[in-house]
């Protein structure tokens, strides 16, 4: 079969299309499909963290720099797919952040918001506009956007303190919003005020929560029993664009497929499981971190049952109405 040739331009097109683009003007038919695809085109990729490799890169760290000296004494989870951007998804900005005993990380502010995830230690605090809060293993919280913020750890502690940190970081960024300021200098006064206090959920309060889900209905038969973080008295947290939740699947659970726009970032606090994303398999053992990138397939499995922690930017799907789910 012979192959046809592809069709010669109009006469005129070259030199068209030159002077387009010394008027700064392109186009549309060249670029229609890139910029109004079919479905979702994530750069992102599916990808794991394993704790006990990132754990001792860590721990080197704090041999090496102090945490005043970095500031924030973080290592970014980067995504493979995103070379050179920091970001564990394509809108999502995750690290696991480490403070020795007797250490403090400076404070600072900034519009990017921010949520912690303890992962292992004890007596360190979060302190968010001069409001101390102390964390542990499993607890959850919530650093608004331009609310000072700093770390620090009981010189009495004796080991480590290690959390995850989650950000809407690229989401700033691309809107070109970011503003971030240090103790005694220059404040912008059109900058948005923060909310004066941190939102602090313990563990052992969302693992109940979990617990009366468990006993009072069956399990989704994609997610499991999930509870989405919620602020005082029900109300909503002071997290504009970020959503965390906190989910338990039972022994022998295997979940159905599932994608939706926004992406996520899980972590393993509980037990093990396995996540099939976009056709590759990742066993999660405790404290092991996966990037789900938007509108990318997965499915969750849990022959022991497990307890996984998330975080997304489904809030910002739902406001500009662009969030959707399909469900096998």
């Amino acid at each position: 079969m012979a192959l046809k040739a592809p069709p010669e331009a109009p006469p005129g097109m070259t030199e068209y299309r030159r002077d387009l683009q010394g008027a700064a003007l392109e186009p549309l038919w060249d670029s229609l499909a890139a910029l109004a695809p079919r479905e979702p085109q994530p750069q992102a990729v599916p990808f794991r963290w394993r704790y006990g490799e990132v754990r001792p890169a860590l721990l080197q760290a704090g041999a090496l720099i102090t945490a005043a000296e970095a500031e924030r004494r973080v290592l970014v989870l980067a995504n493979p797919g995103l070379p050179g951007r920091r970001q564990a998804t394509d809108t999502l900005y995750a690290g696991l952040q480490l403070i020795l005993p007797g250490e403090t990380a400076p404070p600072h502010r900034h519009t990017q918001t921010a949520i912690r995830f303890v992962l292992e230690g004890e007596g360190a605090y979060t302190a968010v506009d001069g409001r101390k809060v102390l964390m542990a293993p499993g607890d959850f919280i919530v650093t608004p956007a331009w609310s000072w913020h700093e770390h620090g750890q009981a010189e009495a502690a004796d080991a480590p303190m290690v959390w995850l940190d989650g950000l809407d970081v690229p989401l700033v960024g691309f809107l070109k919003a970011g503003f971030r300021e240090e103790p005694g200098g220059p404040q912008d006064s059109g900058a948005a005020a923060g909310s004066g206090a941190p939102f602090h959920c313990p563990y052992a309060r969302a693992r109940e929560a979990l617990e009366e889900l468990r006993r009072s209905a069956q399990p989704d038969p994609w997610l499991g029993w999930r509870l989405d973080y919620a602020g005082p008295a029900g109300g909503a947290l002071a997290m504009p664009t970020l959503e965390a939740s906190l989910t338990l699947l039972p022994r022998g659970f295997e979940g159905r497929p599932v994608r939706s726009t926004d992406s996520a970032v899980l972590l393993a606090h509980e037990g093990t499981a396995t996540a099939e994303v976009g056709g590759e398999r990742f066993e999660l053992g405790p404290k092991d971190v996966l990037a789900l990138p938007g509108w990318t397939p997965w499915r969750l499995s849990s022959p022991e049952g497990c307890v996984l922690f998330a975080v997304s930017d489904r809030p910002v799907h739902r406001a500009l109405g662009l969030w959707r789910e399909a469900r096998a």
